[in-house]
């Protein structure tokens, strides 16, 4: 393949004068300020290299001071005695302002996180918009409930009256990773609002910019000074404190397992509530009765999609043999068609990854599964002049132990193998220490039934991949975390449940 063309119109005059800016404050206690120590770090355009901006580096006492202003505005601050009416007024407002400049901040989370532009202004950031509308809706709808007892010592003449509370849980600790930023920030944000808690938000150090500008759409929306604060730098920095701080009473992490673990560690010094969406290495059944040409767009898809930098991606193909080699020779037909280039090019369909650092890992995956005996049908080398593009790969031959099929790449990696028998299968998709997501296609009602109801994931997705919706749970069972992201019972990550009863 030719050297990637990283040529890209542009950038539209409201995003040019954000960039143009150069230098990205902290946000604490509705005022942006530098960093205590005044350092910064780059942010940089991962398909050149080149250096966008440089962004504030918070410490242990930057985080210090964001976890005061939300220590104060949750304690005395208007947020969580508003009216239910009022708070899902400012999260319609703040999602009217993200649609406003919805053009800006798809351009910025390519130019900082290479996606292709078409999937941050037509999928990611719509969606990000719905979830503060949905969660809006939902901010109307957090209601106890009475409860009769059979409590029969009480004085005489007298009743029980027992009810419960919803009450906010506090001070929320977000902190997001770099692969889809502003949808994943919003994820997060939403329904900790909704609930009337206040927030310390640590985004990813590579993709910082569309969490700036999120922050002063939301300081323009209305929202009371402390309610949201930023913090920008390193996980070891930043992300550490915030999750071992004693006035943090939750944190809401995504990113990898082997941070969960840390933040989960981290957080045992005064209990504080978790939810972890950690990683995923989820499989993609293909049953003799599938459509095949559906099938394999589908199963492309769930893989390359931002370049396989998606939690849930389909990174483990199973096609039952009779289709194995239509299914392939479908995904490797996909990958060898998809345009390459700079995720601004409306062209590309597929961008770079992340950093070099990353490509470079993904691409030491693809070494290594091939030394230990996989067979590379397309894709697998690393181009570009930040050698941050990985043409997207398909591996058959695997097996189990491999650490292509064990381990999440979290690139455009495919692991395909070929199955006999429904058992079979199953055994294969399960014995994984993940359990996030999984895909199955078929036209069969009692396979789509019996395959979901025994796959061990959090999501099931049939005749299909990748859907998404701000009603829909997500998250995952195993080493895969626990908690969910998105729909009621997101909400319920960010509440305390109070019963209270009295002799009345």
């Amino acid at each position: 393949m030719a050297e990637i063309d990283i040529g890209a119109p542009a950038l539209s005059s409201a995003a040019q004068a954000f960039v143009d800016r150069g230098k990205y404050q902290l946000f604490l206690d509705g005022q942006w300020v530098d960093a205590q120590s005044s350092g910064t770090f780059d942010t940089r355009d991962p398909a050149t290299g080149a250096v966008i901006g440089q962004i504030a580096r918070a410490a242990a006492e930057d985080v210090d001071l964001a976890v005061s202003a939300a220590r104060r505005a949750f304690d005395s601050g208007p947020w969580r005695t508003m009216t239910p009416m009022e708070r899902s007024g400012i999260l319609n407002k703040i999602a009217d302002l993200m649609e406003s400049n919805i053009d800006e901040l798809a351009e910025l989370e390519t130019l900082d996180q290479g996606k292709p532009l078409y999937v941050g202004r037509w999928a990611e950031i719509p969606g990000a918009i719905a979830q503060f509308r949905y969660f809006a809706g939902l901010a109307l709808a957090i209601e106890g409930r009475t409860i009769p007892t059979s409590i029969n010592y009480q004085p005489e003449g007298k009743e029980i009256f027992a009810y419960t509370l919803k009450e906010p849980v506090g001070v929320v600790g977000a902190i997001v990773p770099w692969n889809s930023p502003l949808v994943l920030t919003v994820m997060k944000l939403a329904p900790a609002l909704a609930a009337g808690c206040t927030i310390v938000l640590k985004p990813a150090e590579d993709t910082s910019l569309t969490a700036v500008r999120l922050c002063e759409l939301i300081a323009e929306a209305g929202l009371p000074d402390g309610v949201i604060n930023l913090v920008t730098g390193l996980g070891s920095e930043a992300g550490a404190r915030l999750a071992e701080h004693p006035q943090v009473n939750k944190i809401a992490f995504t990113g990898s397992t082997n941070t969960g673990r840390a933040i989960l560690e981290a957080s045992k010094g005064n209990l504080k509530r978790v939810t972890l969406e950690l990683g995923g290495k989820s499989p993609v059944i293909v049953m003799a009765d599938a459509d095949i040409a559906a099938a394999a767009a589908g199963s492309a898809n769930a893989i390359f999609f931002n370049g396989g930098q998606v939690c849930v991606a389909g990174s483990r193909l199973y096609a039952h043999r009779s289709v194995f080699d239509k299914v392939i020779e479908g995904i490797v037909d996909t990958a060898g068609k998809m345009a390459m280039g700079h995720g601004l090019n409306p062209a590309t369909q597929l961008g770079p990854l992340v950093s070099r650092k990353h490509a470079a890992t993904v691409a030491g995956y693809i070494e290594d599964g091939i030394k230990a005996g996989a067979t590379r049908l397309c894709g697998g080398e690393t181009l570009g002049p930040n050698q941050s593009f990985v043409q997207p790969t398909v591996l058959t031959d695997v097996k189990a132990d491999m650490n292509v099929v064990c381990e999440e790449i979290f690139g455009p990696v495919l692991v395909a193998s070929p199955f006999d028998d429904v058992d079979e299968v199953l055994a294969a998709a399960n014995d994984s220490s993940f359990g996030l997501a999984a895909g199955i296609w078929t036209e069969g009602l009692s396979n789509a039934t019996r395959l979901a109801n025994r796959l061990q994931a959090g999501t099931v997705w049939i005749n299909s991949h990748l859907m998404f919706d701000a009603a829909l749970p997500i998250g995952g069972t195993k080493q895969s975390g626990f908690g969910r992201d998105s729909g009621q019972a997101a909400l319920a990550n960010y509440l305390e449940l109070k019963t209270v009863c009295a002799v009345v």
